[in-house]
C-alpha cells in the first residue's frame, strides 16, 4: 500500500462560462473503474440535454487503471486533458466529468484543450484535494500505573490515538505512521521501561492533519 497518496474529499462541481458555452467541472472519489463508470453514466443521465459530458478517471497505486472518453468532441480535446489535470494535480482514485453546453461559438481544437482543462481544474477544486496517510495500528496494553505517562507522552508527540478501553488494564489503541512504526513499538518500550504489551494490528488510510 502506498504510504501516502491525493485525491478529493468529496463529490463536488463548479460551472465555468468560456465564449458563451457553459462548462460544468465535476469531480468524485472513486474506488474502482465500476465505481467511475457508475458515476460518468449517472452525470450523462442527469445532464441528459448537456451536448457533451467528457470525462477521465485514474485509480490504483501504480495508475494502472485510467481512461479518457471525448464523447463526440474532436479526439484527444477533452477527455486527454481532463486525464493531463488528474495527472498534473498528482491524484488517484478520481473520476471527473466536464459537461458542456454549447453556447454558439466554436472554439477550435486548442481553445476545447484550454476550456476542458479548466473545467476539470474547477471540478477538482470544487471537490477539494486531501492527502490520505497510511497508518499502522498499535495496540499498548499497560498496567494502570503507567497509563498516565503513556497518555502525556503520546499527548506531546502528538500522536494518532483511538480507542482506549478500561478493563483490569488499559488497552490503547495508538495509530502511528506505518513507516515509523517500528519506531513506535521502540519508543514505547523504552518510556514504559519495558512494561508494556505490544500488539500490531491492521493498516489504514487516515488524512493528513486530521
Amino acid at each position: 500500500m502506498l504510504s501516502r497518496y491525493s485525491t478529493v474529499r468529496r463529490y463536488g462541481n463548479q460551472e465555468i462560462v468560456i465564449k458563451k458555452s457553459r462548462f460544468i467541472g465535476h469531480a468524485k472519489p472513486v474506488e474502482s473503474e465500476e465505481e467511475a463508470m457508475a458515476f460518468i453514466e449517472e452525470l450523462k443521465k442527469k445532464y441528459w440535454d448537456a451536448t457533451h459530458n467528457c470525462s477521465a478517471y485514474l485509480i490504483g497505486e501504480r495508475d494502472q487503471f485510467q481512461k479518457a472518453l471525448d464523447d463526440g468532441e474532436p479526439s484527444g480535446t477533452a477527455g486527454k486533458p481532463i486525464l493531463e489535470v488528474i495527472k498534473n494535480r498528482g491524484l488517484k482514485n478520481v473520476a471527473v466529468v466536464v459537461t458542456r453546453y454549447f453556447g454558439g461559438i466554436m472554439l477550435g481544437a486548442g481553445g476545447l484543450v484550454r476550456a476542458y482543462t479548466d473545467g476539470a481544474v474547477a471540478g477538482i477544486d470544487a471537490a477539494e484535494t486531501i492527502v490520505h496517510v497510511l497508518h499502522r495500528e498499535v495496540i499498548v496494553d499497560v498496567d494502570y500505573t503507567w497509563y498516565g505517562k503513556l497518555e502525556n507522552e503520546l499527548r506531546g508527540r502528538g500522536f494518532r490515538v483511538g480507542e482506549v478501553a478500561f478493563t483490569d488494564r488499559v488497552r490503547v489503541h495508538c495509530l502511528p505512521e506505518a513507516g515509523d512504526a517500528e519506531r513506535f513499538q521502540a519508543w514505547v518500550t523504552d518510556i514504559t521501561q519495558g512494561q508494556a504489551l505490544l500488539e500490531i494490528g491492521e493498516e489504514r488510510y487516515f488524512v493528513d492533519g486530521e
